[in-house]
């Protein structure tokens, strides 16, 4: 709004030099660019990030399975635990488990299960891929959606950032070039301005 009332003001004052006029043509245009542009790029970021989510979503849904495994006995904490603060946070607890494969394969190994303390014999579920492996639990809608959002919003705010950068920029060319002409102006005016009785 200020850009635009700045454009009616300088029409048709009789101070306003070619760069004031420049300079609010280019606030009204980084305006309107962003109000169009940010959105718009917005929007596609945020539906090709769903899309690549939909579809990573799926393709682990297709070679991830549930399956029931069974506690052997719990694990110490893995030496790979060296942040106090993740370790502290993490309610899971270690431990070796026994599961059967959907290819129909025993398997016995250590897993992380959500049991507060779990006793052998124990059941709980885990994420495997076809062969047995653990691997981790399949992307979930409400996860893909809002990584899909945050990708959206991160995508107009790179818009907004760069229409910003611009306009600075070139505003920055503008302030140059007119203190430029005003340094060119002062020396045809001399080291004399001003002083009285030099011919002035």
């Amino acid at each position: 709004m200020r850009a635009i009332r700045g454009l009616w003001r300088w029409r048709h004052n009789p101070l306003r030099r070619t760069t004031d006029l420049v300079e609010c043509w280019l606030a009204l245009a980084a305006l309107l660019l962003i109000l169009v542009v940010a959105p718009v790029s917005g929007v596609l970021a945020g539906t090709a990030a769903q899309d690549a989510l939909d579809r990573s979503m799926r393709e682990q849904r297709d070679s991830r399975w549930e399956v029931t495994a069974t506690v052997v006995r719990e694990l110490d904490r893995s030496v790979l635990d060296i942040d106090p603060e993740a370790a502290a946070s993490d309610t899971r607890t270690r431990v070796l488990a026994d599961w059967t494969a959907p290819d129909g394969g025993e398997h016995r190994g250590p897993a992380l299960t959500p049991l507060e303390s779990p006793e052998p014999g124990d059941r709980f579920t885990l994420w495997t891929d076809e062969t047995g492996r653990t691997v981790a639990r399949p992307l979930d809608p409400a996860t893909a959606t809002t990584h899909a959002v945050l990708a959206g919003f991160g995508a107009a705010l790179v818009a907004v950032a760069l229409l910003e950068g611009g306009r600075r920029l070139a505003l920055r060319r503008l302030v140059k070039g007119r203190h430029a002409r005003w340094d060119r102006e002062w020396e045809r005016a001399g080291p004399d301005w001003g002083r009285t009785g030099t011919g002035s």
